[in-house]
């Protein structure tokens, strides 16, 4: 530490400082605010003190504090508040002799820096904040913050330039919240009322940005404290340099429109009119062509946008119409559904009452069958109930697979006969289209000349001599003959035999296609009546009477006693000899055919 004569307040503070704690730090730090805020000192001694503080490293204590953690710190943000007040504080006035470059050029930039970051974190913390409190709390930190940029660019002018180019300033400006944006747009004013021309000094793309977010919050936001803001800094802009009047009117064609519409009659119109009369007064020096066009295309924009309005004006009752009747059609569809699940929760109901009913009535029977059956035939009697239910089960789960079996036969035959119709279809319009194609007209061959007819005379000639045709005699011509007669007249004989079973099976499949759609067509067996069954009886007299014998054995051999069924006891259940039924399926008739 440097030996000459130093405030005694700050020696004492750096000896504290350098015995604590890394965790006391913060705190001890915060007593510069009360030696800096003497009111007994005067401007060299104010100086001094500040010297004195940036000699014994205090400053850089404060910007490394700044750099942690601030949520670890005591008192958390508001120390850290308070240390970048101290920081900005102890900076301004400071004019060091020893070794000015790593303090201009190295230690107020990370200054700057460490600040635009705490202020964008605490931004952060306000945005996301819920309670009111809270929310105060971080507005009144971050307000603190700023202050001290804005103190530190009145007492070092040079960092305005840093400060714009800094991409954390950028991120703080570029923001939807209402309060902070209104706080970083006056740092923004602050820092060009220091410095006018700073915006000449950094580069296009900073400056581009920055202005492309002043307008951006002009046409994005109708608060009129954000707008009256954005307006006060573009005036401040186009007044500190003509250069950036140019700028407006080639870069934003449309801000004296949206100025004039939007921002006219909000409490500044003062502000709003200076502008658009620079931007006019710009634009009438030497662009009256472009303000013609640029007139010429918002009336046809008028146009247009008005031709709109009336074609979605003349279309709205339409547009009614259809969401009344979608809203309708919704309304019954729901109501539909409601009044079916009712139904269904009613229906449910009555079942399962009928259910309860039928199963009360049934114990009931039990137990009065119970008491009326003899005590030594109770186990027969719940065997032979047993059986009968186990009986009424299988029956009904036959028929449920039966008809569910028959239901997809009865699919698969309705495609089969769809594809065969298909079929049938595009037969016949591709014989039409046969029909129709027009024969291509006789082409008389080509004669041969006298070179080729000779040619080819010598290659038939040639063929003869290499293949020499076999001799055959009168006997031999009169056998083939004969055998070629004979094979003949046996093709005929069995053409003709095919031909009647293939009749034979036209008819049988016809007749089998009649009886599948007379089952596919019966009715129920509830719902059958007498006249029902004369479409299911045979035809044929013989078939039918051949029947009615067979079913008369059948009778008689379910009723034969015991002792004539001995022989039948290796035999299935469901298979009777033949002898017993006597039916010969040779002399059955089935449709008129034997």
């Amino acid at each position: 530490f440097p030996m000459a004569a130093t405030d005694p307040q700050v020696l004492a503070l750096a000896a504290q400082i350098t015995e604590s704690r890394e965790q006391d730090i913060p705190l001890l730090l915060l007593k510069l605010k009360g030696i800096l805020s003497n009111p007994s000192l005067g401007c060299e001694e104010s100086n001094k003190i500040k010297q004195d503080i940036y000699d014994y490293g205090l400053t850089q204590y404060c910007l490394l504090v700044l750099k942690q953690d601030h949520s670890q710190l005591h008192g958390a943000w508001a120390t850290a508040a308070q240390l970048a007040e101290i920081l900005s504080h102890c900076c301004i006035g400071l004019e060091v002799k020893e070794d000015p470059e790593e303090f201009y050029k190295k230690f107020l930039p990370s200054v700057i820096d460490s600040l635009l970051v705490l202020g964008k974190r605490l931004q952060a913390r306000f945005i996301r904040a819920i309670k009111d409190k809270e929310k105060q709390d971080f507005l009144h930190w971050f307000q603190i913050v700023t202050d001290a940029i804005c103190w530190l660019f009145g007492g070092h002018i040079q960092l305005a330039a840093c400060a714009l180019q800094n991409d954390r300033f950028l991120q703080l400006l570029i923001t939807d919240d209402v309060e902070t944006a209104i706080i970083m747009m006056s740092v923004l004013h602050s820092i060009l009322r220091i410095n006018s021309s700073v915006l000449l000094q950094v580069e296009e793309e900073a400056l581009h940005s920055v202005l492309d977010e002043l307008v951006y919050k002009l046409s994005s936001t109708t608060n009129p404290a954000v707008g009256s803001a954005a307006t006060k800094l573009l005036l401040l802009v186009a007044k500190s340099c003509k250069q950036l009047v140019q700028l407006f009117t080639a870069r934003y064609k449309g801000l004296k429109g949206l100025l004039s519409k939007q921002w006219t009659g909000k409490g500044f119109d003062r502000e709003v009119n200076q502008l658009l009369d620079l931007l006019y007064l710009e634009q009438s020096s030497g662009k009256g062509e472009i303000q013609k066009q640029h007139e010429a295309a918002c009336i046809i924009q008028a146009a247009w946008r008005g031709f709109q309005t009336r074609k979605r004006l003349k279309k709205l009752p339409q547009a009614v119409i259809t969401l009344q009747r979608s809203f309708r059609a919704k309304r019954e569809q729901e109501l539909q559904h409601l009044t079916k699940q009712k139904e269904d929760e009613a229906l449910k109901l009555q079942m399962q009452l009928q259910r309860q009913r039928a199963m009360r009535l049934f114990h009931e029977r039990q137990l009065t069958l119970l008491e009326v059956v003899h005590a030594s035939q109770v186990n027969k009697y719940m065997q032979e109930m047993e059986e009968k239910s186990a009986l009424t089960i299988q029956r009904f789960w036959r028929g449920c697979r039966a008809r569910r079996i028959f239901h997809q036969q009865k699919q698969s035959l309705k495609e089969y006969k769809a594809a065969v119709i298909i079929q049938r279809a595009a037969c016949k319009f591709l014989e039409k289209r046969r029909r129709r194609r027009p024969l291509s007209p006789w082409k008389e061959p080509k004669g041969l000349t006298d070179e080729q007819r000779l040619a080819l005379q010598q290659k038939v000639d040639d063929y003869i001599k290499l293949h020499p045709a076999s001799q055959m005699t009168e006997e031999m011509s009169k056998e083939l003959h004969m055998q070629a007669q004979a094979k003949l007249a046996q093709f005929l004989l069995r053409n003709r035999l095919d031909q009647r079973a293939a009749q034979r099976r036209e008819a049988l499949l016809a007749q089998i296609n009649t009886d599948v759609e007379l089952l596919m067509n019966a009715p129920g067996l509830a719902e059958t009546t007498e006249k029902d069954f004369g479409a299911f009886m045979s035809r044929s007299i013989p078939v039918a009477t051949k029947a009615r014998q067979a079913h008369n054995t059948m009778l008689k051999y379910t009723r034969w006693p015991w002792w004539k069924k001995l022989g039948d006891e290796f035999m299935e259940d469901d298979v009777i000899p033949d002898d017993a039924i006597n039916t010969e399926l040779e002399t059955l008739f089935i449709g008129g055919r034997k």
